[in-house]
């Protein structure tokens, strides 16, 4: 399984909006993220008018690919375009000219991989002091 991360950053003025979008998504538009084997997906709201995204899925360009192929996902993107901030150094995205500034985080801890890790490690491993 792969677990994704990213930030968009919202135009402050249009947050309510964007909330509301997102509290009311289009059900073509829900079963396209399932269908696509998008699961646990969430977004969340910070300081600033950043938002960030998490799902997960079996294999993730697969599930980035079949959902972006879909009209849903078209009608949705057109929607949700105007919504986002101009792109700045810290959300560029280089390889899509006029996207959304959207830029993918990198998982640097995951506490059931450590345990699970932890738990099958020699005795001598498990305490690093």
């Amino acid at each position: 399984m792969a677990r994704a991360m990213f930030q968009l950053r919202v135009r402050p003025e249009r947050l309510r909006e964007y909330r509301a979008a997102h509290a009311a998504v289009s059900r073509d538009m829900l079963e396209a993220l399932r269908d696509a084997g998008w699961r646990n997906y969430s977004i969340f709201e910070s300081e600033g008018g950043v938002v960030t995204g998490y799902f997960e899925a079996d294999d993730l360009a697969e599930a980035q690919r079949l959902v972006a192929a879909t009209d849903a996902n078209a009608r949705w993107q057109a929607l949700m375009a105007p919504f986002f901030a101009p792109t700045d150094a810290a959300f560029a995205d280089p390889g899509e000219p006029g996207s959304a500034p959207v830029r993918f985080l990198t998982e640097i801890f995951n506490l059931d991989a450590q345990l699970a890790a932890s738990a099958s490690a020699p005795a001598a491993e498990k305490d690093p002091r």
